[in-house]
């Protein structure tokens, strides 16, 4: 989706009082999506965000990867953070998520 079009979208929805905004870094929208949140108008502790880490291999790089949401979300933080699609060497025993 252009840009321009989830900017639009996720204003609207924000308007018609939706206050829970799902994205991801996958969705390749979250610059679009950081925009209309901030100019709502709504105080940021009443628009919940929600985004996905894409998949990853390593602590580092999930930290890298927050930090680049935030950016280019550019809010000071995200509600809730999520593993999008955690299969393979994510959830593999002994992995960087497997808590062992």
């Amino acid at each position: 989706m252009p840009e321009a079009e989830c900017e639009r979208l996720v204003t609207e929805a924000l308007e018609m009082g939706y206050r829970l905004i799902d994205t991801a870094q996958a969705y390749g929208n979250e610059a679009a999506v950081g925009r209309a949140i901030r100019q709502s108008g709504l105080a940021r502790e009443d628009v919940f965000v929600t985004s996905k880490l894409s998949s990853i291999i390593n602590e580092g790089q999930a930290v890298q990867a927050i930090e680049g949401s935030l950016d280019k979300l550019d809010i000071d933080y995200v509600d809730l953070f999520l593993l999008h699609a955690p299969w393979g060497i994510v959830m593999r025993p002994g992995g960087p998520w497997s808590g062992s």
